[in-house]
């Protein structure tokens, strides 16, 4: 039987497979939530914004130099975006020039640990995922 690559619909009714599973299938919208903050902190920025401002407030200037590669834009929407998700908290000051600090929240810092663990996971395995995507490209 040669399939359509559509996907066999489940049913929700039965238990879930894993904690994971279950947690997404909670309430309405199922997985809503686990979605929803994953588009927030698993973009390209967001994880790096939190880590730098873990262990102190900058200003944008400064987060900016220790973030290489992104752009003013770039981190002007996601420092925007963390700030409307209520993780990061903008301070501007009325001085000449004017300045403007950022800092975590304390939900904000509740994600340090798990985005230093996702860090530290990504570096530790970096060199077996290049491999692997090596082996697998060259079949």
């Amino acid at each position: 039987m040669r399939s359509t690559g559509a996907a066999l619909p489940r049913d929700v009714t039965a238990p879930p497979r894993s904690p994971y599973e279950g947690s997404c299938r909670r309430g309405e919208g199922e997985g809503r939530a686990i979605r929803a903050v994953l588009d927030r902190v698993g973009d390209k920025w967001s994880l790096l914004v939190i880590g730098t401002l873990s262990d102190s407030s900058l200003r944008f200037t400064e987060l900016q130099r220790h973030i290489p590669g992104v752009s003013q834009r770039m981190l002007t929407l996601t420092v925007r975006a963390l700030e409307r998700d209520g993780l990061v908290t903008r301070t501007a000051f009325a001085e000449v020039p004017p300045r403007v600090q950022y800092e975590l929240t304390p939900m904000g810092r509740t994600l340090i640990a798990p985005s230093l663990a996702l860090a530290t996971w990504a570096i530790e395995n970096y060199p077996d995922i290049e491999s692997a995507k090596a082996a697998f490209d060259a079949r």
